[in-house]
């Protein structure tokens, strides 16, 4: 089949985009011709909380590559749909995770509809937003009637699917092993490492515990810093690697590690990871800790598993679904408290505990799945 995937690309970064360029290539592998349509213009810059939008990393190899889209110009809306629709690929694949995407890519997918051929299948990462914005709805509702079927990652993002489309094929996939970001290391190797770049000074035998990715209200950093408070978690030695870019107000979090007085039991890295480091921060930690507040699905989680890291996620959303309590992790509720007591808990069972659980676990996420499951949905749509 020929097969296009829109959604970021190199030279964009971030987890949409790794993910993007990992599909593309699942495709590949099983024999199909595959590419991106990424955008020339994702977001405009005062709608950007990062520093940047772009990569340092070098571009992936051979994986097509289309930077086209832009998220605020109709004209160009009309002129990459129509340029998809006389290309008539057998499938198209959309990502959509965010509202203010509704209006570009529902009208791009309008214009290839028109060629009677392409099916296509969105990946809804998000259906309702985490933080909600004037129009959510309405530019929801505009990108679901352009799509014939759909892929959720939990039962949330299905719940919140079928408030809007009824009756289009649907099928839920776990989110498939961020695969793409080197092998494990050796723990004592991966802190030498991250010592001899950043100047950390772990030593290859204290505790440490990993906060990973964008830094935003809804993923409970504040939770796991008052956690880290708690007398328990000082007496133990237990100290927090907090690696990821502040999407959020830097100031609150650094007055409220003021206020806790914690600053000497935490090692803020709080820039953008590029793709090359990720698995040092990954390797170096004893666990990954996901506080969230509320949560559909998240990348963190199939990471973890491909480096084989136990987890300590809070209850909510799907995060309890992918991480079995006292076998791949912990379960909390999303408070300090909670939180601290699974993270004592953990050290308590030790790492060595749950590997070979994940081991066992991690298994299930291949991206063959998410590829078979996508064909499938393309065979039982009716055009």
């Amino acid at each position: 089949m020929k097969v296009v995937i829109i959604g970021p690309a190199y030279p964009l970064r971030g987890g949409l985009a790794t993910f993007d360029q990992r599909l593309c290539r699942a495709f590949t592998e099983e024999g199909h011709s595959s590419s991106i349509y990424s955008f020339s213009l994702q977001y405009p810059g005062f709608l950007f909380p990062g520093t940047t939008q772009y990569s340092s990393d070098p571009p992936p190899e051979n994986i097509e590559i289309h930077t086209l889209i832009n998220s605020i110009s109709p004209l160009n809306w009309i002129s990459t749909g129509n340029r998809l629709r006389k290309e008539a690929p057998d499938l198209l694949i959309v990502r959509y995770w965010l509202p203010f995407m509704g209006p570009a890519l529902g009208t791009i997918l309008r214009r290839v509809r028109k060629n009677r051929k392409t099916h296509i299948i969105a990946i809804t990462d998000n259906v309702l937003p985490h933080e909600k914005r004037p129009g959510d709805m309405a530019f929801t509702k505009y990108l679901l009637k352009s799509c014939d079927a759909f892929i959720t990652m939990s039962d949330e993002v299905m719940k919140d699917l079928r408030r809007f489309e009824k009756t289009k094929p649907a099928e839920k996939v776990i989110h498939p092993l961020y695969d793409n970001f080197g092998e494990i290391i050796p723990k004592a190797t991966a802190r030498a490492i991250l010592n001899e770049r950043f100047s950390f000074n772990i030593s290859s035998t204290e505790k440490i515990i990993l906060f990973f990715g964008f830094i935003r209200k809804y993923k409970g950093l504040d939770i796991l810093l008052r956690a880290m408070a708690e007398p328990d978690i000082r007496e133990a030695g237990i100290r927090l690697l907090v690696a990821g870019e502040y999407y959020d107000d830097e100031k609150m979090y650094l007055d409220l590690i003021g206020k806790l007085k914690i600053a000497d039991r935490l090692i803020l890295k709080t820039d953008f990871i590029p793709d090359s480091e990720v698995q040092y921060y990954l390797c170096a930690a004893d666990a990954v800790i996901q506080p969230y507040r509320h949560a559909t699905q998240s990348g963190v989680t199939p990471l973890a598993y491909h480096f084989e890291k136990p987890m300590v996620v809070s209850n909510v959303g799907s995060l309890p679904d992918h991480v079995i309590h006292e076998q791949t992790g912990l379960v909390a509720p999303p408070d300090p408290s909670s939180i601290a007591m699974a993270v004592l808990r953990f050290y308590e069972l030790g790492e060595d505990y749950f590997i070979p659980h994940l081991r066992r676990e991690k298994k299930k996420y291949s991206w063959k799945n998410l590829v078979n499951t996508i064909l499938g949905l393309s065979h039982d749509i009716q055009k």
